[in-house]
């Protein structure tokens, strides 16, 4: 992206520039996703196999605690996910377009931190020294949140989850017969959801960068976020009280981490503020 702030011209570039030069970055990044989709394709043992079909294996970290648990307190009901289950392809296709899908999507999430490095390329020469400043860590910042919601929504909500839907019945005349597509599905959308619920606080903190939100305010309507979040969870968690306190925790942290990330901005504007005033009156005085 050129530097619409170049002294040695007074245009800025137009929409057609732009995209211009935005082209290579996104080229960049398509291939990056390409290569790490061939890789995931290649990769379908680790990554079917043994990622996407961990949380339903008893071997399964949070299973495993859970079981650990349910022996040390003679309470059976703890039990995770106590037996794998038997799955079944439906659609003629169904496994091949799922190994697509599933290559397509690995390679997104691991390719995010490149992706965003390039976007960050793509912008950066039209920053402001003080924007620079604030923002040098963005792609750092905004990776790590969401790896870490994907951590998060996999090694914590989706056995949950998965151990509740395999083992609920309405009727014991009718049996579950998981479609492996819909399994999978499961897991990653929830992954995902996760993820991208793992950036409130950077969204927070922008907001407040640009005065859309400030700290006070966050604080006055902690009750109602609450609620919000509250409800958020109980959609994304089975419908027990266990998971949904071991899923709204964490996330109510985050809305208070977002807090004092509104609180910093506002501390470094004022200072910044106090600091062109100051600037100013000595300059009077001169």
């Amino acid at each position: 992206m050129a530097d619409v702030r170049d002294n040695s011209s007074s245009e800025e570039m137009t929409f057609f520039e732009h995209l211009d030069a935005l082209r290579p970055h996104l080229l960049r990044s398509a291939i990056a996703i390409f290569v790490f989709m061939v890789v995931a394709f290649v990769c379908k043992n680790l990554i079917i196999d043994k990622v996407l079909m961990g949380p339903q294996s008893p071997g399964f970290p949070l299973n495993r605690l859970f079981d650990h648990l349910a022996d040390r307190w003679g309470m059976d009901a703890l039990r995770l996910n106590s037996y794998s289950l038997d799955m079944i392809n439906t659609a003629m296709a169904g496994q091949f377009n799922l190994h697509i899908k599933i290559s397509i999507i690995a390679a997104i999430v691991v390719a995010i931190p490149y992706t965003l490095w390039e976007l960050w390329l793509f912008v950066k020469p039209a920053l402001t020294p003080a924007e620079l400043s604030g923002s040098r860590m963005f792609v750092f910042y905004v990776s790590v949140c969401f790896l870490a919601g994907v951590l998060f929504g996999y090694f914590i909500i989706a056995p949950l989850t998965v151990n509740f839907f395999s083992s609920y019945t309405v009727s014991p005349d009718i049996v579950n017969m998981i479609d492996v597509g819909s399994y999978l599905s499961t897991i990653v959308n929830l992954s995902l959801a996760c993820g991208v619920f793992f950036l409130l606080p950077i969204l927070i903190y922008f907001l407040a960068r640009m005065g859309l939100v400030s700290a006070p305010f966050l604080r006055k309507y902690r009750k109602h976020s609450f609620v919000v979040l509250l409800i958020f969870s109980a959609i994304i968690t089975p419908p027990d009280v266990f998971s949904l306190v071991l899923v709204i925790l964490p996330m109510y942290g985050l809305f208070e981490v977002g807090i004092v990330l509104a609180a910093r901005v506002e501390r470094r504007k004022a200072l910044e503020e106090e600091d062109f005033y100051s600037d100013d009156g000595e300059a009077e005085e001169e």
